[in-house]
């Protein structure tokens, strides 16, 4: 029974009401049932019921790939030895008690704009396979630098698959991008290539910028166009059954995509950074990560619903300050001020949901070579908007920021909250390929301190 319910795309907590409802029927006028009373079982039946309610309409998700360092942004321990602490000095937000990074002096002044988590922590101290588990919620199956070449059916779908997959498209955008390159290990698993990303693959602040598939290709009229369009029906009853039905559905699908974005002047118009007013582009920054943050909101505006940025270098093994204060923070700072000051402008903020972290955070303690290494165990999370806290801190670091000495929220916790805050059911269990059930997020509880 449980097999033919789970299926593909029930939801634990849809097959655990049927079981009651099938059990209940057996109890007759008995009111027990294996010693749970009728109340408590009426009541445990309409829980399961409940719908997952949105409080965002879409996520904006930086990944600052290498692993930023928490103990010289977001979680500064001033008294601790100089091998620890580093140069950097705590300053003053706009919320009373919290301090930050003097690196950070534009997102200090709207600290009460978004949360810090800053007892996150899980044991995977890889690039690759971290940012799999962070972006995933599974541990993988394969060793750091391995990913290549493994199977779809071996690999987890990623947070921007999900979403793509459960909410579907809001506009004429395609619902998950990524720019200005892929996140990374994930993707869309074994999902299959229809819940990819539309992946930017070249960077906005590039003077020559321009995003694929949103011309006609040169040489191709409309009428050979209208043409083409045409001929889809055909490639779809050429693949009619089998596993060829499964290839023209990912190539109708793709195709359905292209022509979206083509036709659309909405679409068109999302992607084009060069409508923006020349001062509303430098407020963002006129760098890789502020103007990704820039065409973020656009996209959210045209109605994506997973934005993926991709801001990388932070694997700082070598010369971590110079780095973090001269290239790393300074347009990340800017960025994220931007972004959320901007959102909560629009009267945006409330219903986009924006995240921003590293697959890891850095050590403690220097190494002989000024670098901070890899430390997985602890680190910060930046949360805003679609049903976040605003101006709270939630958890606490050891004297070194080794390890949280409060409750540590793991990347399930995480994942969970996120995925709600969406109106995504984590419960939801999809099968394999090979037909074996895997559950979205396998474990973990919401954070409830981080919620509004």
């Amino acid at each position: 029974m449980s097999d033919r319910l789970r299926g593909r795309g029930v939801s634990v907590a849809a097959a655990r009401g049927y079981l009651e409802r099938r059990r209940m029927l057996k109890v007759g006028g008995t009111g027990l049932l294996g010693g749970l009373s009728l109340p408590l079982f009426l009541q445990l039946r309409a829980e399961a019921a409940l719908p997952v309610v949105a409080k965002a309409k879409a996520c904006i998700f930086f990944m600052l790939e290498g692993g930023p360092s928490h103990i010289d942004m977001w979680d500064l321990k001033p008294e601790a030895p100089a091998e620890i602490r580093g140069p950097f000095k705590p300053i003053s937000t706009c919320v009373p008690g919290t301090q930050i990074s003097e690196l950070l002096p534009l997102s200090a002044g709207i600290v009460d704009k978004f949360t810090i988590l800053r007892s996150h922590s899980h044991k995977d101290n890889a690039h690759q396979t971290g940012r799999h588990w962070v972006l995933t919620g599974y541990p993988p199956s394969f060793a750091d630098g391995q990913a290549k070449g493994i199977p779809f059916n071996e690999l987890y779908p990623s947070i921007g698959s999900i979403v793509s997959r459960e909410l579907g498209p809001r506009g004429a955008v395609p619902p998950y991008v990524e720019i200005p390159n892929g996140l990374g290990p994930g993707g869309p698993g074994f999902y299959g290539a229809k819940y990819g990303p539309f992946t930017i693959d070249n960077d906005p602040v590039q003077a020559d910028f321009k995003v694929r598939d949103l011309d006609i290709p040169g040489g191709v009229s409309e009428q050979r166009f209208a043409r083409r369009q045409r001929l889809l029906s055909g490639v779809e009853r050429l693949g009619a059954g089998g596993e060829a039905a499964g290839r023209a559905e990912m190539l109708r699908s793709y195709y359905e995509q292209a022509v979206d974005l083509v036709t659309s002047p909405d679409a068109r118009r999302a992607f084009d950074l060069q409508a923006e007013e020349p001062g509303v582009r430098e407020r963002y920054g006129l760098t890789s990560i502020g103007q990704c943050a820039l065409m973020a909101r656009r996209l959210v505006q045209a109605g994506c619903r997973f934005i993926g940025i991709d801001h990388g270098s932070w694997d700082t093994h070598f010369d971590n300050f110079t780095s973090h204060e001269k290239t790393l923070v300074p347009p990340t700072d800017r960025a994220l001020w931007a972004l959320l000051s901007d959102l909560d402008e629009r009267g945006m903020l409330d219903e986009t949901l924006v995240v921003m972290m590293g697959e890891m955070g850095r050590t403690p303690r220097i190494n002989k070579d000024a670098g901070r290494d890899h430390w997985s165990q602890c680190q910060t999370v930046i949360l805003a908007g679609g049903g976040i806290r605003r101006g709270a801190v939630v958890g606490a670091s050891d004297e070194t920021a080794s390890y949280p000495t409060t409750q540590p929220y793991g990347i399930q916790d995480l994942l969970r909250t996120i995925f709600g805050l969406l109106g995504v059911d984590a419960d939801r269990i999809y099968q394999t390929p090979v037909g074996r059930p895997v559950q979205i997020v396998n474990g973990g509880h919401r954070i409830e301190e981080l919620l509004a």
